[in-house]
């Protein structure tokens, strides 16, 4: 059976970057963004990737039933058992699609939904702090705080209602953090 963990948490939160660090720290988890998987079903030229590529190409949502498949074909593929995908679900609709699925899919538990909780504030300075690119300023950060906030509270009744949500303080160091992260995964998967 594969075990599945979902990362969630505000832009800044660091949770890609804790992600990363954890599954780079063992063979036996793997780390997917959500985005990378649809590109690298685009990559592997399969039908559903045919598909994806449709929308991608035009700058079009890919909707939700297909993004789930592909979500589900990658944890079905992963080279390992224990699998992260940090930035998912963003919304009640991503939520309940998932859920759906894998309430009929014996193979796959969801194991826990990691929230790394930062105040908006050490959100704000760590995303206009680093500048990376045309996304990190104050008008687009402010809405995808929004993005992010809007659905939260239904995510996280959801979750604490099937005992899943677990939270982190994402107001530590890195290394503190993934430190917590990773004895609390470990403590899923034993």
């Amino acid at each position: 059976m594969k075990k599945l963990f979902l990362i969630i948490g505000a832009p800044g939160s660091g949770k890609t970057t804790d992600a990363e660090l954890i599954a780079k720290q063992t063979d036996k988890i793997t780390h997917y963004s959500t985005g990378d998987m649809l590109r690298a079903e685009v990559a592997s030229g399969s039908k559903l990737g045919i598909e994806i590529e449709s929308y991608i190409s035009k700058g079009l949502i890919v909707p939700i039933k297909i993004a789930i498949e592909t979500i589900v074909n990658a944890i079905k593929n992963a080279p390992t058992d224990i699998i992260i995908i940090d930035g998912y679900p963003r919304s009640m609709e991503q939520l309940n699609a998932l859920d759906e699925y894998m309430s009929k899919d014996a193979s796959l538990e969801l194991a826990s939904v990691i929230e790394v909780r930062v105040s908006e504030e050490t959100a704000r300075d760590r995303v206009l702090g680093r500048a990376r690119g045309a996304d990190d300023n104050t008008e687009v950060f402010d809405n995808r705080m929004k993005v992010y906030t809007e659905p939260l509270s239904d995510i996280q009744t959801f979750y604490k209602a099937k005992n899943l949500l677990h939270v982190i303080s994402g107001e530590d160091t890195i290394e503190e953090i993934v430190a917590e992260m990773r004895t609390f995964i470990n403590s899923k998967i034993i």
